[in-house]
């Protein structure tokens, strides 16, 4: 699954996670922590939605 940020469009792919935030590769998005940010323009994981 991917979700993608409602403000920048950056995209979250559980099957690739974001290593360099901390979230290994296979991460479920309810599984990312609470405290995630988007790498590109900062904002919390309220501000995604999944992708279509």
């Amino acid at each position: 699954m991917k979700y993608v940020c409602n403000i920048c469009g950056w995209e979250y792919d559980e099957e690739m996670g974001h290593p360099d935030s901390g979230v290994e590769n296979g991460t479920k998005w309810e599984d990312v922590p609470d405290d995630f940010v988007c790498p590109l323009c900062g904002v919390g994981k309220e501000n995604f939605s999944l992708s279509e």
